[in-house]
C-alpha cells in the first residue's frame, strides 16, 4: 500500500512526449500555498483562469489556465490543483518543480503510480472496482471494452454487488438471529423462507458472474496459438484473420523461425493470434529454436488452431506427423482442427473440424464463430460492463460458500454456526471487489500499475 498518505501529492498527469496541453496535478490538504506561488492570484473555485506561471523569480514559465477544486469536491476529496500548459516536457518539468518548490514546506512530494486514484477510493469518491476500471478505461484496446469500462466507472458493476451484498446480509441476520433460539432454528429458518432467500441470491451471483465473465473477456480477451506442419498455410491464416500482410508467405517450408503475433477484434473481443514455426524433425539450428519456442506457446495457450493441409491429408507421411503432433498438443485446452487450401482441393472433404482457404476467406466466418465460442462470448453483449480475473475469482469464491451453506440448511443439521461462517466468508469475498475488505498488499498492487499523474 502507498505510504504517508497525508502529505500533499503532486505530478504530470498528461502522457510522456510532446503535445498540445500538458497537465500538471496538485493534491493535498490545502494547495493555497501552491496557487499563490505559481498562479500569484487566489483562483474562483471550479472555474478555469488563463493566466501567468511564475518561476520563484518572478519569471515566466508558461501561459495557461488554472483550475481549483476545493476538497471535498475533487477527484480525490481533497483540494485539487490542475494547470493546464503547453505540452513540451521541458516546461512542464519546469513546472512540476515550482509546484514542489512552493509546496515543500507543506510537505508535497511527486506521487506514487496511481496514486491520485488512490486518494479518491480512501476518502471514499469511489471505490475500489470503480478505481480499476479508470485504469482499464486509459488502457483499453477495443470499443467495446472502453464503454464496459465506463459502465464500471459509472458503478454498474458496483451496483450489482452491492445488491448481492445486502441480500446476503439480510441472509446472515436472519441466521445469525436464530442462534439464540436454538429449540426453534430449523422451524424459524423454514417460516422466514431462507432456503428460498439463499436460492434466489445464488441465482443472482450467477446472473452477476456471467456477467463478469464476459466483462473479463473484453478486457483481457484470449490467447490463439495456430500451429501444424510446415506449409500447412498458418501464416497465411493470421494474415487472413488479422485482414493485413503481418507474416511472410512462401511456398519454402519453413518460412516461419519465430512467433509472430498480432491482436485483432471479434464483437470486440481482443483474441491475440499467434503464428507458430512449422512442427517437424529439423536439423537447422534456427528453426529448432523457433518450434520449441511454439511448442511453448501452445503450451500456454487459451485455444490451439491445428492447421491440416487438404492437398496433403490423403499422404500417409503427413498423416503420420500431425498424428504425433496431436499426441503432443496439451488435453486443456480446447484444439480446433482447422483444414486449409479448400480452394485448391474442393473434393476433400474433412470428418470434423472447420475446412476454409486462408487465400480466398471462405469459411473464415465459420473459424470467427469458433473462436467466440471458445472464448465463452455470448450474442448480445450490449451494456456489459468491465471486469477483471480478480472479481471473477471473488464471485466464483461467494459460489463456492454459499453452496457450502446450501448444503448446509438443505441437510437441516444443528450446525447454524457452520452456516452463518459460510455466509461470512461469502461476503468477505464480495467486499474484496469493491475494496470493504481487502488487504494491504492487494491494494497495493493495484495501484501500483496505474499511470504516473492518475
Amino acid at each position: 500500500m502507498l505510504a504517508r498518505h497525508s502529505d500533499p501529492i503532486a505530478a504530470i498527469a498528461t502522457a510522456p512526449g510532446r503535445g498540445a496541453v500538458g497537465i500538471v496535478r496538485v493534491s493535498g490538504a490545502d494547495v493555497g500555498p501552491v496557487i499563490d506561488a505559481v498562479c500569484g492570484r487566489r483562483l474562483k473555485p471550479r472555474e478555469a483562469t488563463y493566466l501567468a506561471f511564475r518561476d520563484a523569480q518572478g519569471g515566466l514559465i508558461d501561459q495557461g489556465l488554472a483550475l481549483h477544486f476545493p476538497a471535498p469536491h475533487s477527484y480525490t476529496g481533497e483540494d485539487v490543483l490542475e494547470l493546464q500548459a503547453h505540452g513540451g516536457p521541458v516546461v512542464l518539468q519546469l513546472l512540476l518543480a515550482r509546484c514542489l518548490e512552493a509546496g515543500a514546506a507543506q510537505g508535497l512530494r511527486v506521487a506514487q503510480p496511481g496514486e491520485f486514484s488512490q486518494r479518491a477510493f480512501l476518502n471514499d469518491k469511489i471505490d475500489l472496482a470503480q478505481a480499476e476500471a479508470i485504469a482499464d478505461l486509459i488502457d483499453a484496446s477495443t470499443e467495446a471494452a472502453a464503454r464496459g469500462a465506463s459502465r464500471s466507472l459509472a458503478g454498474e458493476f458496483s451496483r450489482e454487488i452491492h445488491g448481492l451484498r445486502d441480500t446476503l446480509v439480510d441472509l446472515r441476520m436472519l441466521v445469525e438471529a436464530t442462534l439464540d433460539f436454538p429449540e426453534e432454528e430449523i422451524d424459524f429458518l423454514q417460516k422466514a423462507d431462507a432456503q428460498g432467500q439463499l436460492d434466489r441470491l445464488r441465482a443472482a451471483l450467477e446472473a452477476v458472474l456471467g456477467h463478469a465473465r464476459q466483462g473479463a473477456l473484453l478486457r483481457e480477451g484470449i490467447q490463439v496459438v495456430i500451429a501444424g506442419q510446415p506449409n500447412a498455410g498458418k501464416s497465411s491464416l493470421l494474415n487472413a484473420l488479422a485482414g493485413a500482410e503481418l507474416a511472410i508467405v512462401t511456398p519454402v517450408a519453413g518460412t516461419t523461425r519465430d512467433v509472430v503475433s498480432e491482436s485483432i477484434q471479434l464483437e470486440g473481443v481482443p483474441l491475440h493470434v499467434v503464428d507458430t514455426a512449422g512442427l517437424r524433425d529439423s536439423e537447422d539450428p534456427v528453426e529448432r529454436i523457433g518450434i520449441e519456442r511454439a511448442w511453448g506457446r501452445i503450451a500456454k495457450a487459451d485455444a490451439v488452431l491445428f492447421l491440416h493441409d487438404l492437398t496433403r491429408c490423403a499422404q500417409p507421411a503427413y498423416q503420420a506427423a500431425d498424428a504425433a503432433i496431436a499426441q503432443r498438443l496439451p488435453r486443456d485446452v480446447p484444439v480446433v482442427d482447422v483444414w486449409n487450401k479448400q480452394d485448391a482441393a474442393p473434393g476433400a472433404v474433412p470428418a470434423s473440424g472447420i475446412a476454409l482457404s486462408a487465400r480466398t476467406g471462405a469459411g473464415l466466418d465459420a473459424l470467427r464463430r469458433r473462436l467466440l465460442e471458445i472464448a465463452g462470448w455470448q450474442p448480445g453483449a450490449e451494456g456489459l460492463y468491465i471486469a477483471r480475473e480478480r472479481h471473477v475469482h471473488a464471485l466464483r469464491r461467494v459460489g463456492t460458500h454459499l453452496a457450502q451453506a446450501d448444503a448446509l440448511l438443505a441437510a437441516q443439521a444443528q450446525a447454524l454456526d457452520l452456516l452463518a461462517e459460510e455466509l461470512r466468508l461469502a461476503q468477505n469475498a464480495l467486499a474484496e471487489i469493491t475494496g470493504e475488505f481487502s488487504a494491504d498488499d492487494l491494494l497495493g498492487v493495484i495501484f501500483s500499475r496505474f499511470c504516473i499523474g492518475k
